[in-house]
């Protein structure tokens, strides 16, 4: 549910990007955006059914975006316009319905919510449509798949994938394609002007070793950095070291493009070959691809298909300046509000696909730490100012929204 909210924040940050040379245009986008940024998708799996609130807001003088979660707000989806389901806030800004809670095709679900200050936001009623099965997924390498942002002719390397699947006949359809990669992450913490400790670390005598710690048997499994000026701390400066995983780990890494599709010509029959994903070439390990065949309502697609034209243009000087689409969400006591975002309804195909990635042979990769952290891991230095240190150096790999220790369905 996170990829959303980033993708509409990242889509805001772009839209400065390309304004950057039409300075009446980037004024009034700095002087007007403060907005509300709704994500919300209900489906009919068995998963975490979860509401995001956030607000974007440009800074004054720099024009930088940035969010604020919106916490504290009463958050409840109505369906079919009678029942009533209340969500309770699991984080800042994230409202999840109850665990139990799926939807069912052909139901119609209504997002309401009122902020702290008693604001009160209604979106549309969305219907969930059905949607097909995913049929065959495949997989071509391409050295050249992505362009490198800011670099003339400078590429990396990819997988782009692609699914066939049977259109229904003699209905309208319209499709999203989300996907999750899994990939084996064998870094778990980096500590900066640190260390990582198993256990608890304590000062050996203060008044007699005022540079010395002790290893107790007390479990900590974090960062510990001494007091800044202390002589270790001076040592261990601007310095990073990072630690192995201790288990099995997975990074998770969602995909932010936005990829949607209408039947209209095509409607019924086989459709081969729709490109669905493109995911980077990290590491030369398998790694696992979640995708996400999803059905549409038709206010849902054209939203969605309008913010894949607005993000995806070259930002010419010709072009039509992006501006804050609105979704369909609004202000009930002030019409005029823009409300970022869409709250819809979607059915849901999954297939796990476990890209294998022996087409890459003589390919460099980067790596997935350096991928991730733009440098090289490091060993940790200079630990002779700690007592009884534990031999196992290693981390816990610690659940989050982009890592897990938990082996991801589909994985062998």
């Amino acid at each position: 549910m996170r990829v959303t909210t980033t993708l509409l924040t990242s889509c805001l940050m772009a839209c400065a990007l390309t304004l950057a040379c039409v300075d009446p245009w980037l004024l009034t986008l700095r002087a007007t955006n403060d907005v509300i940024v709704v994500d919300g998708t209900i489906t009919n799996l068995a998963e975490a059914q979860t509401i995001h609130l956030n607000r974007s807001q440009a800074d004054s003088v720099t024009g930088q975006f940035g969010t604020l979660p919106l916490t504290k707000a009463q958050v409840e989806v109505v369906v079919d316009s009678s029942l009533v389901i209340a969500c309770h806030e699991t984080r800042a800004g994230s409202y999840q319905l109850p665990s139990d809670f799926k939807g069912q095709i052909g139901h119609a679900y209504q997002l309401r919510f009122t902020l702290s200050d008693g604001t009160q936001y209604l979106s549309t009623p969305q219907i969930m449509q059905p949607v097909p099965p995913i049929g065959k997924v495949t997989a071509k390498f391409n050295p050249k798949a992505f362009p490198t942002p800011f670099s003339d002719n400078v590429y990396t390397a990819g997988h782009e994938l692609f699914v066939d699947f049977t259109d229904p006949v003699n209905q309208r359809n319209y499709y999203r394609w989300r996907w999750t990669l899994y990939e084996t992450q064998k870094w778990c913490r980096s500590c900066y002007e640190g260390v990582y400790a198993k256990n608890l670390l304590q000062p050996l005598a203060p008044a007699v070793y005022p540079y010395y710690y002790v290893s107790t048997q007390q479990s900590y499994e974090d960062c510990f950095s001494p007091p800044t000026g202390s002589f270790p701390r001076t040592r261990l400066s601007n310095q990073y070291a990072d630690y192995l995983c201790r288990t099995q780990c997975w990074e998770i890494i969602p995909g932010y493009g936005i990829n949607v599709f209408s039947d209209q010509y095509s409607n019924g029959g086989l459709i081969t070959n729709r490109s669905v994903a493109h995911i980077p070439f990290y590491q030369q390990s398998p790694c696992l691809i979640d995708i996400r065949q999803e059905s549409l309502p038709i206010d849902a697609y054209q939203y969605y298909d309008l913010f894949q034209q607005q993000t995806q243009r070259t930002g010419g000087l010709s072009d039509t300046p992006p501006s804050a689409l609105g979704g369909n969400i609004h202000n009930r006591s002030n019409q005029s509000e823009v409300v970022i975002g869409y709250f819809t309804a979607s059915a849901v195909s999954v297939t796990h696909y476990y890209l294998l990635r022996n087409d890459t042979q003589g390919q460099a990769s980067p790596g997935l730490f350096y991928a991730l952290n733009g440098r090289s891991p490091v060993a940790e230095t200079y630990l002779d100012f700690i007592l009884n240190l534990p031999n196992d150096r290693t981390a816990l790999c610690v659940p989050l929204d982009e890592r897990t220790p938990i082996k991801p369905a589909g994985w062998p």
